[in-house]
C-alpha cells in the first residue's frame, strides 16, 4: 500500500455522461502534513464555470473556493487538507455547466519523517557544476523520444548529446572521490524546443523529466544513490522563463499568465534598475517584462496564481525527490517583491532549505542587494540565504593573468584582496557561492591560457577561500572547448570517456595526461581535506594585502585551530616573512602541517613557496 502511495498519480476514473478527459492536474499529486496549501490547476475543454466537489465526503478534506481562469479550459481549486486527513486517493467530481460531470482520482500521500526539517546544503559542502547532456550517456536508448522534437546528434555541437541521469549516477564514485559532497545540474525537466534544447532553460512541463535525460522516477532514485554517496542534490529551477514550446502556450490560463507584446520584446537585462534610484519607469519595467530569448518567454510571477503554480512547484520537487537545494537562474529579471515572495514560501515550508541565485551583477554593492534577509533602504528584502559571488570570479580571471612577480600597480593578487575588501557591503559574505566557472562563462582553461600551475593555485583558493565553493565539470582536469574558441556549445564539451565510444577516458587516471592527473589529484586532496577542516567551513578570515608582490596570504581562523594560504602568482620563489603575519600565528602552535605534502611547518623556518605555486599549512 505505501509504495502505491508514492506513485505519482492523476489517474482518470471515468466520465459520466459525456466523452471528456481531463487534459492536466498539476501538481499531479500532494501530500498530508504539509503548510503549503494545496491549488489545483485543472485543464480540459469548457470547464469554465463547473463546480468541484470530492465524490464522497471525508472529514478534513474540503473545496474551499474554485476560481475560473480567462481561458474556458481552465479551473484553479483551492483543496484544504486537514491535519487528520490520511494518506490515500480520493475521487473529485466536477459538474460542467451542462450538467455533465468528469471524476478524477488524487492522490494525497505520506510525508517522509523529518522531511520539512531537512538539512540542506551548507558553506562545508563543495558543488559540483554539470551540464547532463555533456557528462555521460548511460542509457542510449533514451537519446532520441517520439515525444520530443529535438532527436539525439553528437555530431552537432548544439544539439542533444545523450547526456543522462543514469550518465551520473554512473559516475557517483568519481565524483565522490574528487571531494564532490552537492551536484548542481543544469535543468533536466522537458525542454522541447527544436533547437538547443540540450540546456533545459526553455521549460516545456514543470512536472516532468526530459525523457531524453530519465524519467521522474529514476530521478527520485538518482538523488537517493548520491545520498547513500554522502552527495546532495540541488535543483535548477527557472520561474523567471518558460519555453515557448510549453504545453500552455497554444491555452494561456491568463491573459497575464506570461508578458506579451506585439512583436518580439527582449529584456535590457538592466539588473541594476532595480535599485537605482534614478532609473526610469521604463527601463524598470523593460528588465522584467522583456522575454529572456525568443524561445524563452517571460512569466509574470507578480501574478498571483503564477506565483502559487511555481510556489508549489518548487515544494512538489523538494518533496517528491528528497533534494538538498535548490539554485534560482536569472533570478532579478523578475518583480523582485514576487520572487522574494516565492522564497519565502519555499522556506515557510523547509525552513533550513538552502536557495542559491543566480544574481550576476560585476560589483559587490550590486550582488549584496540581493542578499541576505535585511531591508534595503527602498523596502525590499529578497530573503535569498545565498547568491553567487561574480564579482569575485571576475577578479579570479583578470588577477590570476597577470603573474609578474611586481605587478602593475593595482594587478595581479591585489585585484582578489580589493574585491574582498568590499565584503562589508554583504551581510553574510561566508555565505557567497564562489567558483571560477559555470555553464554560462568561458572556461577556466580557456581564461588561463591553458596553464595548469595557474588552475592549480585557484583550486588552492577556491578550497579555502570564505564561502561556499562550486567547480564547473572538466575543470579539475583542464577541459576546453575542441577548437578553442569560445561560445556555449563550444565550451559545453562532452566529458570524455563519457560515451562508450569515446577513445580518452578521463574517469579513468590512467588516460590522463600528467598535468591533466596533477590538476586532479590536487583539486581532490585538497577538498576531500576540506571536509574535515572547521576553521574553512566555520572560520573566520584574515588577508595580508599584496605590497609590491604578487603573493596573497589570507588565514581561515576559529577557536583552536587555523589554515594559512600562501598563494605565490609570480615568477619567482617565495620565502615567508612569518613577522608580517604575527599577530595570528603567535596565537596558535608554533608548528604547522602542509597538507599537501603533509610534512611538519614550523613558524620562523625558511619556508618557499615556489613560483607559480601554493601552500596550505594546518595549525591547531
Amino acid at each position: 500500500m505505501k509504495k502505491v502511495l508514492l506513485i505519482i498519480s492523476l489517474i482518470l476514473v471515468g466520465v459520466v455522461g459525456h466523452a471528456q478527459n481531463i487534459e492536466r492536474v498539476e501538481p499531479p499529486c500532494w501530500w498530508v502534513g504539509m503548510e503549503t496549501p494545496l491549488q489545483l490547476m485543472i485543464h480540459a475543454t469548457g470547464i469554465q464555470g463547473s463546480t468541484v466537489v470530492l465524490a464522497e465526503k471525508t472529514k478534513g478534506l474540503s473545496i474551499e473556493k474554485v476560481h475560473d481562469a480567462d481561458s474556458p479550459n481552465y479551473l484553479f481549486v483551492d483543496v484544504k487538507i486537514g491535519s487528520r486527513v490520511a494518506p490515500g486517493e480520493y475521487k473529485f467530481v466536477i459538474t460542467r455547466p451542462d450538467g455533465k460531470n468528469i471524476e478524477f482520482a488524487y492522490t494525497l500521500n505520506a510525508r517522509k519523517a523529518g522531511s520539512a526539517k531537512r538539512e540542506s546544503i551548507k558553506v562545508s559542502d563543495m558543488v559540483y557544476l554539470i551540464v547532463p547532456d555533456r557528462f555521460s550517456n548511460g542509457d542510449t536508448s533514451n537519446d532520441s523520444n517520439k515525444d520530443a522534437v529535438e532527436k539525439g546528434d553528437r555530431n552537432n555541437l548544439g544539439g542533444r548529446h545523450g547526456g543522462d541521469i543514469q550518465g551520473i549516477i554512473n559516475h557517483l564514485d568519481y565524483l565522490a572521490d574528487l571531494g564532490v559532497t552537492a551536484v548542481w545540474s543544469t535543468p533536466m525537466l522537458f525542454d522541447n524546443e527544436k533547437t538547443y534544447s540540450y540546456h533545459g532553460y526553455a521549460c516545456a512541463d514543470y512536472y516532468m523529466i526530459d525523457p531524453r535525460m530519465g524519467t521522474n522516477e529514476l530521478y527520485r532514485q538518482y538523488v537517493e544513490k548520491a545520498h547513500e554517496k554522502g552527495i546532495k542534490i540541488i535543483m535548477d529551477m527557472v520561474p523567471n522563463h518558460c519555453g515557448t514550446a510549453h504545453w500552455w502556450m497554444k491555452d494561456l490560463p491568463f491573459e497575464d499568465w506570461i508578458f506579451k507584446f506585439d512583436e518580439y520584446t527582449p529584456s535590457n537585462f538592466a539588473m541594476s534598475t532595480h535599485a537605482d534610484p534614478h532609473a526610469s519607469l521604463l527601463d524598470k519595467t523593460l528588465c522584467i517584462t522583456g522575454w529572456f530569448d525568443h524561445t524563452m518567454a517571460d512569466m509574470n510571477i507578480a501574478q498571483p496564481f503564477v506565483n502559487k503554480y511555481f510556489t508549489q512547484n518548487a515544494i512538489w520537487w523538494l518533496e517528491f525527490s528528497g533534494l538538498d537545494g535548490i539554485r534560482v537562474d536569472t533570478y532579478p529579471y523578475s518583480d523582485r517583491f514576487a520572487t522574494a515572495q516565492w522564497v519565502k514560501n519555499i522556506r515557510n515550508e523547509y525552513p533550513n532549505i538552502n536557495i542559491v541565485a543566480e544574481c550576476w551583477l560585476g560589483d559587490p554593492l550590486s550582488v549584496s542587494y540581493w542578499e541576505g534577509a535585511r531591508v534595503q533602504r527602498d523596502g525590499f528584502c529578497s530573503n535569498l540565504p545565498q547568491v553567487m559571488d561574480f564579482p569575485l570570479r571576475d577578479k579570479l580571471m583578470t588577477g590570476f593573468r597577470e603573474d609578474k612577480t611586481v605587478p602593475d600597480w593595482g594587478q595581479g593578487m591585489v585585484e582578489i584582496y580589493n574585491s574582498l575588501s568590499l565584503d562589508y557591503a554583504y551581510e553574510n559574505p561566508y555565505n557567497l557561492l564562489i567558483f571560477a566557472g559555470n555553464h554560462d562563462t568561458y572556461r577556466l582553461a580557456h581564461e588561463m591560457n591553458g596553464d595548469f600551475a595557474k588552475m592549480k593555485n585557484i583550486m588552492t583558493l577556491l578550497a579555502t577561500m570564505r564561502g561556499m565553493p562550486q567547480l564547473y565539470y572538466g575543470d579539475e582536469l583542464g577541459l576546453k572547448s575542441l577548437d578553442g574558441t569560445t561560445g556555449h556549445s563550444q565550451e559545453r564539451v562532452d566529458f570524455p570517456g563519457g560515451w562508450k565510444a569515446d577513445k580518452l577516458n578521463l574517469f579513468n587516471a590512467k588516460d590522463r595526461s600528467s598535468d591533466q592527473k596533477d590538476l586532479h589529484d590536487h583539486t581532490a586532496q585538497l577538498f576531500n581535506w576540506r571536509k574535515g577542516s572547521k576553521a574553512v567551513a566555520e572560520g573566520k578570515m584574515l588577508h595580508f594585502r599584496p605590497t609590491g608582490t604578487n603573493i596573497y596570504v589570507y588565514f581561515r581562523y576559529v577557536k583552536g585551530e587555523a589554515v594559512m594560504t600562501v598563494i605565490n602568482n609570480g615568477q619567482d620563489d617565495y620565502l615567508i616573512k612569518w613577522s608580517d603575519f604575527s599577530e595570528i600565528t603567535s596565537k596558535f602552535a608554533s608548528k604547522g602541517k602542509n597538507i599537501m605534502t603533509g610534512k611538519s611547518v614550523k613558524v620562523g623556518s625558511k619556508t618557499y613557496v615556489p613560483a607559480q605555486s601554493s601552500i596550505v599549512i594546518e595549525f591547531k
